[in-house]
């Protein structure tokens, strides 16, 4: 089996991929926290709530530290900058061809006339000879009808 070593944009993206390791960015955002304060909130065990937060630190998304009896959990902001850079140039190339495709519309709507059919009520036959409309037949069982 062969074992690719992984990107640290690859690492960023896959550990935000999951909603209890986002919730815990955007708390760590407001500042530091003690992981048992971090792991409050969230339904799991203590031992299960730092296997997220190990997948955080090896991305490079956090710094844990012991001050005492207490591990401490910090945002780092260089791995997420390195993020959002990697989706501006995408958003930016996005827009553009979208910017394209909406001129390309606009310009086409300009140059071609585009005919709607008629209203129904307006198709009447051209024709001098009186026409009488034909009877419908009804989808309705009679006792005459066979199955």
């Amino acid at each position: 089996m062969v074992k690719y070593e992984e990107e640290p944009l690859d690492a960023v993206f896959a550990a935000l991929a999951d909603p209890t390791r986002r919730e815990v960015v955007k708390r760590l955002a407001d500042g530091s926290r003690a992981v048992t304060e971090l792991s409050r909130p969230f339904p799991m065990s203590l031992p299960g709530f730092m296997k997220h937060l190990s997948i955080l630190e090896e991305a490079g998304l956090i710094k844990r530290e012991k001050l005492g009896r207490v591990v401490s959990c910090t945002l780092l902001a260089a791995p997420m900058k390195e993020a959002s850079e990697w989706l501006t140039r995408y958003r930016e190339f996005w827009e553009k061809r979208l910017d394209a495709l909406a001129r390309f519309l606009y310009h086409q709507e300009e140059t071609q006339s585009w005919h709607s059919p008629r209203p129904r009520s307006d198709r009447r036959s051209r024709s001098s000879a009186n026409s009488t409309q034909r009877r419908r037949k009804s989808g309705a069982r009679s006792p005459n009808r066979k199955c």
